[in-house]
């Protein structure tokens, strides 16, 4: 007998903590102002805790970034939850994100019906990525390792996330949306993020709009020599 296995009322105990945990951490979202169903959904059962670093598992059913390998940062779910609410994902949507992360945008992306293309300036982040999307069976995922922010010749997308700040929207990237298309991002004006959407409309004229601020590390162009 395998005394390291935990007992049915230790199983059933922490099933119930963890049922409880993601019921508040889905109540806070709403007292956030987060009141889309499909997204409250995705977040519910996208378990943030699989793609937060192992020491920070207790926090990752809370509001707050959580830091990564590579200096970079898992940004905070309202944050998260403010952008994909501005992007607006349809099922059947193709979106390119830049900024992999851990991958928990990406798996909320594909939970909620779209087909990702996710691109990661750190292999090392990238490969991480790659094995917690496996383990919550993300989906149409296809994740590059590059510079997300560089020219793609041929593609187009629906919706396009940049997940950071910039202090500038790159002209090639924008290029990337057709009529219909929208882009969600940061920009940084004043040394402050703030929430950016960028649509396409059907005659291919564009417009901009500002939202309030938000707490995200800013995304920088180029891919990592090492890591």
């Amino acid at each position: 007998m395998n005394e390291s296995l935990p007992s049915l009322p230790e199983a059933e105990a922490r099933d119930e903590q963890a049922a409880i945990g993601a019921a508040s951490f889905i109540l806070s979202l709403r007292a956030k102002g987060i009141r889309d169903t499909a997204l409250l959904r995705a977040m519910e059962l996208v378990p943030r805790e699989v793609f937060a670093p192992r020491r920070f598992t207790d926090l990752a059913r809370t509001d707050v970034a959580l830091p990564l390998p590579c200096g970079q940062t898992m940004t905070g779910p309202a944050t998260v939850a403010a952008m994909l609410l501005a992007l607006g994902v349809q099922p059947g949507q193709r979106i390119l994100e830049i900024g992999t992360g851990s991958g928990y945008v990406t798996a909320l992306l594909a939970r909620l019906g779209a087909e990702v293309t996710s691109v990661e300036r750190f292999n090392t982040l990238a490969e991480s990525a790659a094995q917690h999307l496996k383990i919550v069976d993300a989906g149409r995922v296809r994740l590059e390792v590059g510079d997300g922010l560089a020219t793609r010749v041929r593609d187009r997308f629906d919706r396009i996330l940049l997940n950071g700040a910039r202090p500038e929207i790159p002209e090639a990237v924008i290029s990337l949306l057709p009529p219909g298309g929208r882009l969600v991002g940061a920009l940084t004006l004043e040394g402050m993020p703030r929430l950016v959407t960028i649509e396409r409309d059907g005659k291919g004229d564009l417009g901009q709009s500002l939202g309030g601020s938000l707490r995200i590390s800013p995304l920088v162009t180029g891919v990592a020599a090492t890591l």
